[in-house]
């Protein structure tokens, strides 16, 4: 009998025990500290030119962490610098990016510290950096307006060349050049023609003889490449056959 009593209480202690060792478990999970990256914005991120573009970093920790860090850097490449990451409230960073920083995949890397300076939790993220490149320089080369000398009335050609500088001039194809002319005694411009490129860069145009006057050929640009202007070329203009 009695050791039936003592086989009771001892499934008794251990059942609780087993009860209390459960609870201590799950409140041990609980209690496990955390730290995530819940949002980065703007992604990618953007720059180009002299300016500067600011992401910004939303964090999120359990209550017990006291601090928490950021960085930042190229995936699978190490900076001479560290990036400056300003603290804004309430877990926010914000990070400056600029032309000069490397364009692709990108690590945020957030730690968590308790109250005695501890590291209790990291959480790691990706964004990108896509780097705008500056504007290719344009020119118009081979400019003329044909023949120089023309009567009243007839044609005028135009031809040239639109290249851009991309490791060495080479033609530009499939870009609009418009002409201009001034005439004598005037001060300013009148669009007379205008034409697409073709390979090489060539374009060709014609407009009818008025007025003596110069002539200019202009490409406006684009996003990729900047505006250009071509030298002036004079045509005198007369009315009657010499």
């Amino acid at each position: 009998m009695k050791k039936i009593a003592v086989g009771i209480i001892s499934a008794l202690v251990g059942g609780a025990m087993l009860v209390a060792g459960g609870g201590a478990a799950s409140a041990q999970a609980k209690r496990a500290s955390t730290v995530e990256i819940r949002d980065i914005s703007p992604n990618p991120v953007v720059v180009g030119g002299d300016e500067e573009t600011t992401a910004y970093f939303k964090v999120g920790a359990s209550s017990d962490v006291q601090k928490i860090t950021l960085s930042v850097q190229p995936e699978g490449a190490r900076t001479l610098r560290a990036k400056d990451v300003q603290e804004l409230q309430n877990w926010r960073f914000s990070v400056p990016f600029n032309a000069n920083d490397p364009a692709g995949k990108w690590k945020a890397t957030a730690a968590a510290f308790d109250k005695d300076g501890k590291q209790v939790a990291s959480d790691t993220s990706y964004f990108s950096v896509e780097v705008k490149q500056g504007k290719a320089d344009t020119r118009i080369v081979r400019f003329s307006a044909d023949p120089d000398r023309v009567r009243k009335g007839r044609t005028i050609h135009f031809s040239g060349r639109l290249q851009t500088n991309d490791d060495g001039w080479e033609g530009v194809r499939g870009e609009k050049v418009n002409i201009y002319y001034q005439a004598n005694g005037s001060s300013g411009w009148k669009w007379v023609a205008a034409s697409n490129t073709r390979w090489g860069g060539k374009f060709d145009a014609q407009t009818r003889a008025w007025k003596s006057g110069q002539f200019k050929a202009v490409f406006d640009g684009n996003d990729e490449l900047s505006g250009s202007e071509s030298r002036t070329d004079y045509v005198k203009v007369y009315r009657h056959w010499w």
